[in-house]
């Protein structure tokens, strides 16, 4: 592992604990990774929220970036989000890749992959990697380190990963990252989650709550569509992050 000094060590897990634990400010966040960014050779960071698919501005989710402003200003007013396969990629995977605009032009669904590549070689952002991160309430980041090094190596990602994941939970904590849910419950919508929590069938739902299976079923369904979930279980998981249901 690597800590912030940028030496290899045996002992550095414990000593990389610490250390996030003793930042009190944005700032030292900001620090640490700009530190990491140049211990690996990258000429910068970008920390953001995954954004919903109704978002269409990369701009609106950076939470924190040292990559040149022209960069986010020219990315959005060309309206490059729509077609990214990153982006894409980012709310479906939770495991981290790498990039390389010399390689390739990027793969997108709108056919301005080569647009994209040179908006990236212009800033010296032609290779790096995006790490998905997530704090303890379950929102959903990802931090990107952007440069014109060589791909990073297995060793690398995994030590980056490692780092971002624990940089990035600091960051929620002193700034109060959340992820907005899409909409509000009702009273028994609520009340069907705290019960399918606790494990309780629809049909031991139904005679707690004094309500018919099938009406059970339409609350909990409902709420289903209103948290974008694609089950039950993950509907109770995030009600329970959102803070909705203990």
């Amino acid at each position: 592992m690597v800590d912030f000094s940028g030496h290899l060590s045996p002992g550095a897990v414990a000593t990389d604990q610490r250390g996030t634990e003793a930042m009190t400010r944005e700032a030292d966040v900001r620090q640490a990774l700009e530190k990491v960014s140049h211990i690996y050779g990258f000429h910068g960071f970008m920390v953001m929220v995954v954004p919903a698919k109704t978002c269409c501005s990369l701009s609106d989710t950076v939470v924190m970036t040292n990559w040149p402003k022209d960069f986010l200003i020219n990315y959005d007013a060309a309206n490059m989000m729509a077609g990214s396969p990153v982006i894409a990629r980012l709310r479906k995977s939770t495991i981290p890749f790498t990039y390389d605009t010399t390689l390739d032009s990027p793969r997108r669904s709108d056919g301005r992959g080569s647009e994209v590549l040179s908006l990236f070689e212009r800033v010296n952002l032609r290779r790096g990697v995006y790490i998905p991160v997530h704090d303890v309430h379950g929102t959903c980041g990802a931090i990107a380190f952007g440069g014109d090094r060589e791909l990073v190596n297995s060793a690398e990602l995994k030590e980056l990963t490692y780092k971002a994941g624990q940089l990035f939970g600091r960051l929620s904590e002193i700034r109060g990252i959340r992820t907005p849910m899409p909409a509000v419950l009702s009273r028994r919508e609520v009340e069907c989650l705290h019960w399918a929590a606790a494990g309780k069938t629809t049909t031991e739902m139904a005679k707690i709550l004094d309500l018919s299976e099938y009406t059970v079923n339409h609350y909990l369904s409902r709420a289903t569509r209103k948290l974008d979930s694609v089950n039950r279980v993950q509907t109770v998981a995030k009600a329970i992050r959102a803070g909705l249901i203990n």
